[in-house]
């Protein structure tokens, strides 16, 4: 009975324990049980949803940095150190910005500009947007090389890269070294083979009367070749402020077609400069010039991203001078298909095997007409290289 009793008892308490525990957690229970409800699981959702979305707009929003190679100069010795650069916005081009990727052309031409003649008879062959002034980014250099050639320099002359040379717009990269000792040959050479910035810059400011009378001059050339839409702020063609038009720059490559030297240089595929150091080998920014398909007699590449990609060309397509200008194209590549473009579409539907002028009329574009003719020369800075 005794033994019976006790088990009574352990179980009576037993179970008044278990109730008690229960009535205490029941609370926290129901609290639980609203939490798992449809509607406080559509409200977390919609938090989880929110808060999702704050951290992607900071990844965005989170400016992406790039570490830049700079040299300074420490109680008078050189110290190269890394800075980190915000990386803002992409630039939109110029011609973008005109509403000049709104115009079609029947080759689906990626340059926002286009202009394409026959040298010896100066058909227009194909034109698009021929006439609006836009930056030029590199293109500049061949007005560079004329305005060296026609001062009759002495070529043999070593000229000193100073610091003076350093690209404090764009910021741009350069293999030649501050101290580098190059003759002046050699820099036009690699100005218009490789489209080396500093090349181009000590050309100018070695040039009597420094660099303001180099572009002075430059100008000057510009208008005595008929280029009214053209205007020239530096040697290297860095600034935006560089700005011609397609029809303009057809003008200067037929000019620049007349120097042996330009020829030679701007096509060399490869060479080596002593730069007073030690040699450096340099190569063309076109690869066109390697390729067995092309006849070309002059040429030179551009970049900067208010520019886009450009592309002038003179190139004998069926025994025929033709000269080629692409502005404003988008992607590396770009430039260079809408030149294979424009070359097939010659061979197969526009040319004879003669030199002689066909009578066919220009090929007309469908064109959208953009917000402005003239582009403004002050636009935001971009990234460049050529």
């Amino acid at each position: 009975m005794l033994r019976r009793a006790c088990v009574f008892v352990f179980s009576f308490l037993s179970l008044l324990f278990a109730a008690q525990v229960a009535q205490a957690t029941l609370p926290n229970q129901n609290a639980g049980d609203s939490v798992h409800s449809p509607r406080s699981a559509s409200a977390t959702g919609k938090a989880k949803a929110k808060q999702s979305k704050r951290q992607a707009k900071r990844r965005i929003a989170k400016p992406r940095t790039r570490m830049v190679r700079k040299v300074v100069w420490v109680k008078g010795k050189r110290k190269v150190i890394y800075v980190a650069q915000r990386r803002g916005k992409p630039v939109r081009s110029a011609g973008d910005k005109a509403g000049l990727n709104k115009t079609h052309d029947q080759l689906a031409l990626k340059s926002n500009a286009a202009y394409i003649i026959d040298q010896a008879s100066a058909e227009v062959l194909l034109e698009k947007n021929a006439e609006i002034a836009l930056p030029v980014a590199s293109i500049t250099k061949l007005m560079t090389a004329l305005v060296v050639l026609e001062a009759r320099q002495d070529l043999n002359e070593v000229l000193d890269i100073t610091r003076d040379d350093i690209d404090r717009e764009k910021h741009s990269r350069s293999r030649l070294r501050i101290g580098a000792r190059v003759k002046r040959e050699d820099l036009l050479h690699i100005a218009l083979m490789s489209s080396e910035n500093r090349a181009a810059s000590a050309l100018g400011r070695n040039f009597s009367g420094g660099t303001e009378s180099f572009v002075a001059a430059m100008n000057a050339k510009a208008k005595a070749l008929g280029m009214s839409d053209t205007h020239f702020a530096d040697s290297s063609g860095l600034s935006s402020r560089n700005v011609s038009s397609a029809r303009d720059l057809a003008k200067l490559v037929v000019e620049a077609s007349k120097y042996p030297m330009i020829r030679d240089y701007s096509t060399d595929t490869r060479t080596v400069v002593d730069t007073g150091r030690h040699l450096q080998q340099y190569a063309n920014t076109n690869r066109l010039v390697r390729s067995p398909q092309w006849k070309i007699g002059v040429q030179k590449t551009g970049y900067i991203s208010e520019a886009g990609r450009c592309l002038v060309m003179q190139a004998k397509i069926k025994g025929r001078e033709i000269v080629m200008i692409f502005l404003d194209s988008k992607g590396k590549l770009s430039r260079l298909g809408d030149a294979s473009r424009v070359r097939n579409w010659l061979v197969d539907h526009k040319l004879d095997d003669t030199s002689e002028k066909e009578s066919v009329p220009a090929t007309s574009v469908e064109h959208v007409a953009p917000a402005t003719h003239q582009i403004p020369q002050e636009t935001p800075i971009g990234l460049s290289e050529s």
